[in-house]
């Protein structure tokens, strides 16, 4: 099972690297023909990318909490007690120096909620850091080293749609924090698209032994290049039993990108239909050998699918000669397209084959008024925002979804603890409807013995009372 570091769901990990050699793709590739060359070492590549590989702690300062206090019996009786004591929580984790200034990719997870982030070294050295960018979206982060007075060692990113099933890589980074480690396998398998890690589910699986520890580590090639950022692993006992998973370079590149223009948030071009699973009933019903490909189950008007002249039922088959099988591989390869050009979409229509031209768009974010409510509600602590297409985009909603959404959820806060989830669509409360977020912040103002909610979890319509 996918086990996390917590516990029971997913185990997430990390590594990194420097240099630059020949093209990865003229590299031979062949087994060894004698014992000599069965001598042969990776220390030369390891040595090389070391300098660039970073160890990531990260820290977060946590309120213990006694539940009592929220017994409004307890609270009568013995008062309320002053400031609780308070609990540095650290995390550690890996990462990859990517430009000279101190720029570092890590896993979102990492240093997610976290006060403090230093790096560290291969040299031993440490220093503060901050955060340039993160992206739920990817697991991804980027962080810049403080204060930077020199040129630090980097890693130069490998084309990792070149890739192929059997290549050798090498994982490096700080597993169990025992220090840097390198370990060595081959890429297992390419384009794992049911791990449930990411919004982006096209991975790399590799069986280079990665642990806790190795999240946001480099997974490199046989020339010294990133080819992915170790992510996660697949386990049973909570260690490694070879089969881990990395986000491609590819990826990485374009949230890296994104940092380096001084941006805030990664963008993306947004296609603007919904597309879903080939079946094997419906690939029967296309007449298709395989179930295979992207089918389109709708278009939003206007939006870039429409002005290229995608319809429903349109069998998207690849992006700019890119093979699709399903629609995370679409998702993948769409994301990783530059804004501002156009992409070739090779379609099945009926019986015809067409190729439609893309434009390479962002999604319209307009009046999205994304706010914290912090008035005492079942509310409080909870991020919500007007559902545009953009909104819509991130949280994988229908594009003609209307309302106000949660986007996300401050950890302790009462919107948290009684139950919310990020996705959360807010219907009505206490009889009012809500069609915007400032319906939604006026509402929690009012003063309530009892709160009736309606809300859309995945497409369900739930009634709830809670008490005030």
């Amino acid at each position: 099972m996918l086990r996390s570091l917590t516990a029971a769901t997913i185990l997430l990990c990390v590594g990194a690297l420097a240099g630059t050699v020949d093209d990865a793709a003229g590299q031979d590739r062949r087994v060894p023909v004698s014992p000599t060359e069965l001598k042969l070492s990776y220390a030369p590549i390891v040595q090389r990318v070391q300098p660039a590989v970073v160890n990531v702690y990260a820290a977060k300062v946590v309120q213990n909490r006694n539940p009592l206090l929220d017994d409004p019996i307890f609270r009568r009786f013995f008062g309320v007690p002053g400031q609780q004591p308070e609990q540095m929580q650290r995390s550690l984790g890996s990462g990859v120096m990517v430009d000279p200034s101190g720029l570092v990719v890590t896993n979102n997870h990492v240093i997610e909620g976290a006060d403090q982030v230093k790096i560290s070294l291969s040299d031993k050295r440490e220093f503060e850091a901050e955060i340039v960018l993160k992206d739920s979206r990817t697991d991804l982060a980027v962080l810049r080293i403080k204060d930077g007075k020199e040129k630090f060692a980097t890693l130069d990113f490998a084309n990792s749609d070149e890739l192929l099933v059997g290549d050798v890589v090498l994982a490096i980074g700080n597993p169990f924090g025992v220090g840097q480690t390198v370990t060595h396998g081959i890429i297992s398998a390419l384009a794992r698209t049911q791990v449930g890690i990411t919004d982006y589910q096209f991975f790399i699986q590799t069986d280079a032994a990665i642990n806790p520890g190795n999240s946001g580590g480099a997974l490199v090639d046989m020339t010294g290049r990133l080819v992915g950022v170790n992510t996660a692993i697949f386990s049973r006992s909570g260690g490694s039993q070879g089969i881990g998973f990395a986000i491609p370079a590819n990826m990485v590149r374009v949230v890296v990108a994104s940092a380096k223009s001084g941006g805030k948030a990664v963008k993306r071009p947004w296609l603007g239909a919904r597309l879903q699973v080939v079946t094997p009933e419906i690939a029967e019903t296309l007449g298709l050998r395989i179930p295979s490909g992207a089918l389109v189950a709708n278009v939003v008007p206007n939006s870039p699918a429409a002005r290229a002249g995608l319809k429903s039922s349109d069998l998207i088959l690849a992006v700019d000669g890119q093979t699709i099988d399903d629609p995370n591989g679409f998702d993948y390869r769409f994301a990783t397209r530059p804004l501002g050009g156009t992409s070739q979409v090779d379609v099945q229509r009926g019986v015809r084959a067409i190729k439609l031209t893309v434009p390479l768009e962002t999604a319209p974010d307009t009046d999205r008024n994304e706010i914290v409510l912090t008035t005492r509600s079942p509310f409080q602590g909870a991020k919500v925002a007007n559902i545009s297409p953009a909104v819509a985009d991130e949280l994988h909603l229908d594009a003609d979804t209307e309302g106000v959404v949660v986007t996300d959820l401050a950890d302790g806060g009462m919107a948290a603890n009684v139950g919310f989830q990020k996705g959360d669509i807010i219907l009505a409360v206490n009889n009012q409807k809500i069609a915007k977020t400032t319906d939604l912040e006026k509402a929690t103002r009012e003063s309530a013995r009892f709160w009736r909610i309606t809300v859309v979890r995945g497409g369900q319509r739930i009634n709830v009372t809670l008490g005030g």
